[in-house]
């Protein structure tokens, strides 16, 4: 399974995350190592010194859908930018202000 428009792959299914009571909006493609870091937590009693590997890679996947998410974005940006800036070029000039043509 894969999401639209996302370089990586879905890799836990809905039934896993089901399964792990994983809240939806958890449910993205970093959801396979958020599987094994609530069983760490719970299993150590959610001390923050333990489970930091875990931890570690579930931000790092995290942080890079954000960046990529980021990056997309810049680009439809740029792009409306470049189509907007076509648009003005084509326009000419008014020759009489609107507001002069009020009647």
């Amino acid at each position: 399974m894969e999401v639209e428009g996302s370089s990586k792959k879905m890799i836990a299914t809905q039934a896993e995350m089901v399964e792990a009571k994983v809240p939806l909006p958890y449910r993205d493609q970093c959801a396979h190592l958020l599987i094994p870091l609530n069983k760490c937590r719970q299993s150590e009693l959610y001390l923050p010194w333990k489970c930091e590997t875990e931890r570690h890679s579930y931000e790092k996947c995290e942080y890079e859908l954000v960046m990529e998410r980021m990056l997309k974005m810049q680009k439809i940006r740029e792009e409306e930018a470049k189509l907007k800036q076509q648009q003005t070029k084509k326009q000419p000039f008014p020759l009489i202000p609107k507001t002069a043509q009020a009647s």
